[in-house]
Protein backbone atom coordinates (compact mmCIF):
# COMPACT_ATOMS: atom_id res chain seq x y z
CA UNK A 1 0.00 0.00 0.00
CA UNK A 2 1.31 3.70 -0.49
CA UNK A 3 -0.53 5.28 1.11
CA UNK A 4 -2.12 5.54 5.06
CA UNK A 5 -5.28 6.74 6.46
CA UNK A 6 -5.65 10.02 8.50
CA UNK A 7 -8.57 9.47 10.55
CA UNK A 8 -9.87 6.45 9.35
CA UNK A 9 -12.16 7.84 6.31
CA UNK A 10 -10.14 10.41 4.20
CA UNK A 11 -7.05 9.83 2.48
CA UNK A 12 -4.07 11.98 3.21
CA UNK A 13 -2.43 13.66 0.14
CA UNK A 14 0.44 11.77 -1.09
CA UNK A 15 4.27 13.17 -0.22
CA UNK A 16 6.32 14.25 -3.51
CA UNK A 17 7.61 10.78 -3.40
CA UNK A 18 5.13 8.83 -3.80
CA UNK A 19 3.83 11.21 -6.34
CA UNK A 20 6.71 10.02 -7.81
CA UNK A 21 6.56 6.54 -7.44
CA UNK A 22 2.72 6.58 -8.77
CA UNK A 23 4.62 8.36 -12.02
CA UNK A 24 6.56 5.31 -12.53
CA UNK A 25 3.90 3.24 -12.08
CA UNK A 26 1.11 4.83 -14.14
CA UNK A 27 4.46 4.72 -17.33
CA UNK A 28 4.52 0.84 -16.63
CA UNK A 29 1.13 0.59 -16.64
CA UNK A 30 0.34 2.42 -19.29
CA UNK A 31 2.69 0.26 -21.10
CA UNK A 32 0.65 -2.63 -20.70
CA UNK A 33 -2.36 -1.32 -21.59
CA UNK A 34 -0.79 -0.58 -25.24
CA UNK A 35 0.56 -3.60 -25.71
CA UNK A 36 -2.97 -5.45 -25.14
CA UNK A 37 -4.76 -2.55 -27.11
CA UNK A 38 -2.59 -3.31 -30.11
CA UNK A 39 -2.95 -7.48 -29.45
CA UNK A 40 -6.36 -6.77 -29.33
CA UNK A 41 -6.27 -4.45 -32.60
CA UNK A 42 -4.04 -7.17 -34.44
CA UNK A 43 -6.32 -10.40 -33.11
CA UNK A 44 -10.39 -8.48 -33.73
CA UNK A 45 -12.96 -9.82 -35.50
CA UNK A 46 -13.50 -7.88 -38.86
CA UNK A 47 -16.25 -5.54 -39.04
CA UNK A 48 -17.75 -6.58 -35.79
CA UNK A 49 -18.71 -4.04 -32.97
CA UNK A 50 -21.20 -2.75 -30.94
CA UNK A 51 -22.63 0.43 -31.01
CA UNK A 52 -24.19 1.43 -27.70
CA UNK A 53 -25.75 3.96 -29.44
CA UNK A 54 -25.60 6.52 -32.58
CA UNK A 55 -21.96 6.94 -33.47
CA UNK A 56 -21.31 5.45 -30.19
CA UNK A 57 -19.24 2.39 -30.72
CA UNK A 58 -18.24 -0.41 -28.00
CA UNK A 59 -16.12 -3.06 -28.03
CA UNK A 60 -15.03 -6.06 -26.04
CA UNK A 61 -11.29 -4.75 -26.01
CA UNK A 62 -12.14 -1.41 -24.04
CA UNK A 63 -13.83 -3.39 -21.33
CA UNK A 64 -10.43 -6.07 -21.26
CA UNK A 65 -8.01 -3.06 -21.33
CA UNK A 66 -9.71 -1.24 -18.79
CA UNK A 67 -10.19 -4.21 -16.58
CA UNK A 68 -5.93 -4.71 -16.77
CA UNK A 69 -5.58 -0.79 -15.94
CA UNK A 70 -8.02 -1.43 -12.78
CA UNK A 71 -6.28 -4.33 -11.58
CA UNK A 72 -3.05 -2.91 -11.66
CA UNK A 73 -4.00 0.05 -9.98
CA UNK A 74 -5.67 -1.72 -6.90
CA UNK A 75 -2.92 -3.72 -6.47
CA UNK A 76 -0.52 -0.80 -6.11
CA UNK A 77 -2.53 2.02 -4.23
CA UNK A 78 -6.34 0.27 -3.30
CA UNK A 79 -7.00 3.31 -1.44
CA UNK A 80 -6.98 5.49 -4.53
CA UNK A 81 -10.12 6.02 -6.13
CA UNK A 82 -10.82 4.67 -10.16
CA UNK A 83 -13.17 6.07 -13.18
CA UNK A 84 -13.23 4.20 -16.34
CA UNK A 85 -15.18 5.49 -19.65
CA UNK A 86 -16.26 1.43 -19.20
CA UNK A 87 -16.53 0.84 -15.54
CA UNK A 88 -17.48 3.86 -14.18
CA UNK A 89 -16.86 5.02 -10.67
CA UNK A 90 -16.99 7.45 -8.16
CA UNK A 91 -14.22 10.22 -7.53
CA UNK A 92 -12.50 11.19 -4.81
CA UNK A 93 -9.45 12.99 -3.46
CA UNK A 94 -7.34 10.83 -5.07
CA UNK A 95 -8.63 9.50 -8.27
CA UNK A 96 -7.35 7.72 -11.08
CA UNK A 97 -9.04 8.34 -14.88
CA UNK A 98 -9.09 5.69 -17.38
CA UNK A 99 -10.20 5.69 -21.01
CA UNK A 100 -9.05 2.18 -22.31
CA UNK A 101 -9.32 3.08 -26.04
CA UNK A 102 -9.96 6.72 -26.81
CA UNK A 103 -10.99 6.23 -30.39
CA UNK A 104 -13.16 3.34 -30.32
CA UNK A 105 -14.84 3.85 -33.66
CA UNK A 106 -11.09 4.06 -35.78
CA UNK A 107 -10.64 0.99 -33.57
CA UNK A 108 -13.47 -0.74 -34.05
CA UNK A 109 -13.31 0.05 -38.09
CA UNK A 110 -9.63 -0.95 -38.34
CA UNK A 111 -8.62 2.83 -38.45
CA UNK A 112 -5.12 2.42 -36.53
CA UNK A 113 -5.60 5.89 -35.15
CA UNK A 114 -6.73 5.30 -31.31
CA UNK A 115 -4.91 5.26 -27.96
CA UNK A 116 -4.58 4.48 -24.06
CA UNK A 117 -5.07 7.47 -21.68
CA UNK A 118 -4.74 7.46 -18.27
CA UNK A 119 -4.82 10.55 -15.71
CA UNK A 120 -4.08 10.61 -11.67
CA UNK A 121 -6.10 13.30 -10.17
CA UNK A 122 -5.65 15.02 -7.02
CA UNK A 123 -9.06 17.11 -5.86
CA UNK A 124 -9.80 16.94 -9.60
CA UNK A 125 -7.10 18.18 -10.83
CA UNK A 126 -4.66 15.95 -12.85
CA UNK A 127 -1.18 15.28 -11.59
CA UNK A 128 0.06 13.03 -13.59
CA UNK A 129 -0.66 11.51 -17.50
CA UNK A 130 0.18 9.14 -19.78
CA UNK A 131 -1.57 8.39 -23.67
CA UNK A 132 0.00 5.30 -25.17
CA UNK A 133 -0.63 4.97 -28.90
CA UNK A 134 -0.43 0.93 -29.32
CA UNK A 135 0.57 0.80 -32.77
CA UNK A 136 3.41 3.43 -32.91
CA UNK A 137 4.92 2.59 -29.90
CA UNK A 138 4.61 6.27 -28.99
CA UNK A 139 4.47 7.00 -25.29
CA UNK A 140 3.55 10.53 -23.80
CA UNK A 141 4.09 11.10 -20.10
CA UNK A 142 3.83 14.72 -17.95
CA UNK A 143 4.22 15.47 -14.28
CA UNK A 144 2.69 18.64 -13.09
CA UNK A 145 5.19 20.74 -12.72
CA UNK A 146 7.94 18.20 -14.12
CA UNK A 147 7.51 18.42 -17.84
CA UNK A 148 6.12 16.38 -20.88
CA UNK A 149 7.81 13.97 -22.70
CA UNK A 150 7.19 11.73 -25.85
CA UNK A 151 9.59 8.65 -25.73
CA UNK A 152 11.91 10.19 -23.50
CA UNK A 153 12.17 13.40 -25.28
CA UNK A 154 10.98 16.85 -23.81
CA UNK A 155 7.89 17.94 -25.47
CA UNK A 156 7.33 21.35 -26.54
CA UNK A 157 4.58 23.28 -28.14
CA UNK A 158 4.57 25.11 -31.30
CA UNK A 159 4.52 28.73 -29.98
CA UNK A 160 5.26 30.62 -32.85
CA UNK A 161 1.79 28.73 -34.37
CA UNK A 162 -0.43 31.57 -36.14
CA UNK A 163 -3.98 31.42 -36.34
CA UNK A 164 -4.01 31.95 -40.26
CA UNK A 165 -0.94 29.31 -40.21
CA UNK A 166 -2.50 27.06 -37.61
CA UNK A 167 -3.41 23.57 -37.65
CA UNK A 168 -6.52 23.00 -35.37
CA UNK A 169 -8.70 19.71 -34.66
CA UNK A 170 -11.97 20.18 -33.22
CA UNK A 171 -14.07 17.40 -31.84
CA UNK A 172 -18.15 17.43 -32.09
CA UNK A 173 -20.76 15.99 -29.57
CA UNK A 174 -23.75 14.58 -30.47
CA UNK A 175 -25.38 15.66 -26.94
CA UNK A 176 -25.18 19.62 -28.38
CA UNK A 177 -27.00 21.15 -31.70
CA UNK A 178 -25.90 21.06 -34.88
CA UNK A 179 -25.98 24.68 -35.99
CA UNK A 180 -23.06 25.44 -32.79
CA UNK A 181 -20.65 23.26 -34.24
CA UNK A 182 -20.76 24.81 -37.84
CA UNK A 183 -20.75 28.09 -36.15
CA UNK A 184 -17.48 27.40 -34.41
CA UNK A 185 -15.98 25.54 -37.18
CA UNK A 186 -16.69 28.50 -39.62
CA UNK A 187 -15.32 30.68 -37.19
CA UNK A 188 -11.82 28.92 -37.45
CA UNK A 189 -11.90 28.62 -41.13
CA UNK A 190 -12.53 32.46 -41.12
CA UNK A 191 -9.54 33.24 -39.24
CA UNK A 192 -7.03 31.40 -42.06
CA UNK A 193 -7.15 27.74 -39.58
CA UNK A 194 -7.08 24.53 -41.17
CA UNK A 195 -9.47 22.46 -39.30
CA UNK A 196 -9.46 18.41 -39.31
CA UNK A 197 -11.02 15.59 -37.08
CA UNK A 198 -9.62 12.56 -36.52
CA UNK A 199 -11.43 10.73 -34.39
CA UNK A 200 -9.49 10.44 -30.90
CA UNK A 201 -9.74 13.48 -28.85
CA UNK A 202 -7.07 12.22 -26.15
CA UNK A 203 -4.43 12.01 -29.22
CA UNK A 204 -5.31 15.56 -30.65
CA UNK A 205 -4.15 16.86 -27.60
CA UNK A 206 -1.16 15.10 -27.34
CA UNK A 207 -0.59 16.12 -30.80
CA UNK A 208 -0.67 19.86 -29.69
CA UNK A 209 1.80 18.92 -26.83
CA UNK A 210 3.83 17.55 -29.59
CA UNK A 211 3.53 20.36 -32.02
CA UNK A 212 1.74 18.26 -34.84
CA UNK A 213 -1.34 20.45 -34.30
CA UNK A 214 -1.71 23.91 -32.86
CA UNK A 215 -5.01 23.82 -30.85
CA UNK A 216 -8.35 21.44 -29.79
CA UNK A 217 -11.42 22.87 -29.21
CA UNK A 218 -14.42 20.59 -28.39
CA UNK A 219 -17.71 21.83 -26.55
CA UNK A 220 -18.78 18.91 -24.33
CA UNK A 221 -16.08 16.26 -23.38
CA UNK A 222 -15.76 13.46 -20.38
CA UNK A 223 -12.60 14.07 -17.79
CA UNK A 224 -11.39 10.39 -19.15
CA UNK A 225 -10.91 11.74 -22.83
CA UNK A 226 -8.64 14.75 -21.91
CA UNK A 227 -7.41 14.93 -18.41
CA UNK A 228 -4.03 13.24 -19.39
CA UNK A 229 -3.66 15.65 -22.93
CA UNK A 230 -4.86 18.86 -21.17
CA UNK A 231 -1.73 18.06 -18.66
CA UNK A 232 0.32 17.19 -21.46
CA UNK A 233 -0.08 20.64 -23.58
CA UNK A 234 0.42 22.48 -19.89
CA UNK A 235 3.32 20.57 -19.49
CA UNK A 236 4.73 21.23 -22.91
CA UNK A 237 4.14 25.04 -22.34
CA UNK A 238 0.67 25.30 -23.98
CA UNK A 239 -2.60 26.95 -22.62
CA UNK A 240 -5.55 25.21 -21.73
CA UNK A 241 -9.08 25.70 -20.28
CA UNK A 242 -10.33 26.08 -16.79
CA UNK A 243 -12.23 22.55 -17.14
CA UNK A 244 -11.64 20.42 -15.54
CA UNK A 245 -10.12 21.92 -12.39
CA UNK A 246 -12.23 20.12 -9.03
CA UNK A 247 -13.50 17.39 -7.74
CA UNK A 248 -16.99 17.95 -9.29
CA UNK A 249 -15.58 18.42 -12.43
CA UNK A 250 -15.06 14.55 -13.36
CA UNK A 251 -18.68 13.87 -12.88
CA UNK A 252 -20.04 15.37 -15.86
CA UNK A 253 -19.08 16.42 -19.13
CA UNK A 254 -17.68 20.26 -19.51
CA UNK A 255 -15.83 22.18 -22.77
CA UNK A 256 -12.36 21.40 -23.58
CA UNK A 257 -9.84 23.86 -25.27
CA UNK A 258 -6.02 23.82 -25.26
CA UNK A 259 -3.65 25.78 -27.48
CA UNK A 260 0.02 26.45 -28.40
CA UNK A 261 -0.19 30.27 -27.31
CA UNK A 262 -1.87 32.99 -26.81
CA UNK A 263 -3.49 33.85 -30.15
CA UNK A 264 -4.41 30.09 -30.92
CA UNK A 265 -6.26 30.32 -27.61
CA UNK A 266 -8.02 33.75 -28.17
CA UNK A 267 -9.19 32.19 -31.88
CA UNK A 268 -10.55 29.33 -30.05
CA UNK A 269 -12.16 30.46 -27.23
CA UNK A 270 -14.32 32.75 -29.82
CA UNK A 271 -14.79 29.64 -32.13
CA UNK A 272 -16.87 28.44 -28.96
CA UNK A 273 -18.26 31.44 -28.10
CA UNK A 274 -19.62 31.39 -31.46
CA UNK A 275 -20.82 28.25 -31.49
CA UNK A 276 -22.67 28.78 -27.99
CA UNK A 277 -24.58 31.70 -29.51
CA UNK A 278 -25.64 29.77 -32.26
CA UNK A 279 -26.68 27.01 -29.93
CA UNK A 280 -28.80 29.55 -28.16
CA UNK A 281 -30.27 31.20 -31.06
CA UNK A 282 -32.36 27.72 -31.61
Amino acid sequence: MDMNLTDGSLPRMPTGQEIAQRFDGLALIARRAGDAARAAFESRPKGQFTLKGPQDYLTESDAAVEALIRVEIAAHWPEDAILGEEGGGTPGPLTWVIDPIDGTANFARGVGHFCVSIAFAIDGRAELGAIVQPLTGEVWLARRGHGATLNGAPLAVRVEARPDQAIIEMGWSRRLPIPGYLAALNHALGQGASVRRVGSGALSLAHVADGRSDGYLEPLMHCWDCLAGLLLVEEAGGLVGDWPGHLADLAAPGPVLAAANPDIFQMLSAARAAGQDASHER
